[in-house]
């Protein structure tokens, strides 16, 4: 069966990812993700890869496959990723933690390349507009 023109991912603290066909409401895929409850999700800037936040991790997903596999996993913060996004041209990736950090990943190499700390739990992340690498404001929670 082919893949649905409009989709739409949803999970939750019940351990699983699960796609639909939004024009439909027809559930087409569904993931275990038994590691942890799911915080965040976020789609990839080319739609081919779906980024999962837990904890303590980010799992990135094929969008397209039927495999429940993660294609990668970014393992490296150690407390619940609250936030997950990517710059416009899908080479980075961001994340925020209750950890208190902010991380930057590139997605064509292994590894965390760059890490801010706060003085709390960060729940939310944002990339400005302007999409310059590195630019990132965070907002700690209280």
């Amino acid at each position: 069966m082919a893949q649905p023109s409009v989709i739409l991912a949803t999970a939750s603290y019940d351990h699983t990812i699960k796609f639909w066909e939004a024009k439909s409401g027809r559930c087409y895929r569904t993931i275990q993700y038994p590691d942890s409850q799911v915080n965040r999700l976020e789609i990839t800037p080319n739609k081919h890869y779906l980024a999962a936040a837990g904890n303590p991790h980010i799992r990135l997903f094929d969008v397209n496959s039927s495999t429940p596999q993660p294609v990668l996993s970014y393992d490296q913060h150690t407390n619940n990723v609250m936030a997950v996004g990517f710059q416009c041209d899908g080479n980075w990736m961001y994340s925020g933690s209750e950890d208190g950090t902010v991380k930057i990943w590139d997605l064509r190499a292994a590894g965390c390349q760059m890490e801010y700390e706060s003085r709390a739990a960060v729940n939310t992340v944002v990339l400005h507009p302007n999409q310059v690498k590195y630019h990132i404001i965070s907002q700690p929670s209280d």
